[in-house]
C-alpha cells in the first residue's frame, strides 16, 4: 500500500469514527431537551459514552494526519482540544475538550442556572475538528492537493532499506551514506514546508539542522539529536577520518527513519 493510499484509508476511518462519535453527541442533546423519540432511543443507548470513550484515540491519530497534510491547520485543532493557555478563568469561550474529559463543568449561579452551556461549547468544538478533518479528506479529491510529501515518504522507505541491506552485508559507509541522504532530504522537505529560507544552495545537514532551530521548527534535544547523526554521516563520507562503527550505523539508520516519521 502507497502512503497515499494508506493516508487516505485512515482518514476515512477516522472520519468515520467522527461521525459516529456526532452522532452520540447529537441524541444526548435531544435526550438532555427531553426530545428524543421512541425510534431513536435504541441508538441513543449504543452510541452513549462513545465521545468519552473514543475521543483521545481519535484525537491522536487525527492529529498525526493534519500535522502531515495539512501542518496550516494544526495549531487550531490542537487548540479545539486544549485551548491557547492564556485564561484566568473558564466561561463560554475559552472552555475546551480537554476540559470536558477532565470532568470539569460550568458552575451555577444564585439561580441554579449553569453559567455556561459546556456541553453546547465541547460539541461544537468537536465539531470543528471533525470538520477540519472532512476538508482534509476533500483533498484527496482535489487536483490541487500537493502529493509531493507522499511520494516522497514512499522513496525514503525504500531509501531507508535500502542502507539496512547495505548494513547487513557490512557496506557501513555505503549505508550512511544513504541514510545521510535521506535525512537531507527530509529536513529540506521540512524547511520548505515551514517557509524556512535556507542561504546555501546546497545545505548539508549541519545548515538545514541549524536554519529549523533558528525557526522554531525544533527545540534543543532534537537539534542535538541530528547534529549527532550528522555527525555520523560525515565519518561516512570522508574516508580519511575511521570507519563508523556497526551501533553508529544503526544509530543513524534509526535516527533517520524515525525523524522521517515524527518530523514534519
Amino acid at each position: 500500500m502507497t502512503s497515499l493510499s494508506r493516508y487516505k484509508s485512515d482518514l476515512e476511518k477516522l472520519v468515520k469514527l467522527g461521525e459516529v462519535m456526532e452522532a452520540g453527541l447529537n441524541l444526548r442533546h435531544l435526550e438532555n431537551k427531553g426530545e428524543l423519540d421512541d425510534a431513536r432511543k435504541k441508538s441513543a443507548e449504543e452510541l452513549k459514552g462513545s465521545f468519552e470513550k473514543f475521543y483521545q484515540k481519535w484525537y491522536t491519530e487525527a492529529l498525526a494526519v493534519i500535522r502531515q497534510l495539512v501542518p496550516d491547520r494544526l495549531v487550531e485543532f490542537e487548540q479545539l482540544y486544549k485551548g491557547d493557555g492564556k485564561r484566568r478563568n473558564v466561561n463560554a469561550s475559552n472552555y475546551n475538550i480537554q476540559d470536558w474529559l477532565n470532568g470539569i463543568r460550568s458552575g451555577n449561579d444564585r439561580n441554579s442556572e449553569k453559567f455556561f452551556d459546556d456541553f453546547a461549547a465541547v460539541v461544537m468544538r468537536f465539531k470543528n475538528q471533525l470538520a477540519i478533518l472532512r476538508a482534509v479528506e476533500g483533498r484527496f479529491q482535489s487536483s490541487l492537493f500537493d502529493i509531493k510529501q507522499l511520494v516522497q515518504a514512499d522513496l525514503f522507505d525504500s531509501e531507508i532499506d535500502a542502507a539496512r541491506e547495505l548494513s547487513r552485508n557490512s557496506f557501513n559507509r555505503g549505508a550512511g551514506a544513504v541514510a545521510g541522504v535521506v535525512l537531507e532530504k527530509h529536513l529540506a522537505q521540512v524547511a520548505d514546508t515551514h517557509n524556512i529560507q535556507i542561504r546555501k544552495k546546497h545545505p548539508a545537514i549541519s545548515d538545514l539542522n541549524d536554519a529549523l532551530k533558528r525557526g522554531n521548527v525544533l527545540d534543543v534535544p532534537a537539534w542535538r539529536r541530528i547534529q549527532r547523526l550528522g555527525d555520523i554521516r560525515n565519518l561516512c563520507d570522508h574516508s580519511k577520518q575511521r570507519d563508523p562503527t556497526n551501533e553508529e550505523i544503526t544509530e543513524l539508520i534509526d535516527g533517520t527513519e524515525k525523524l522521517t516519521k515524527t518530523l514534519f
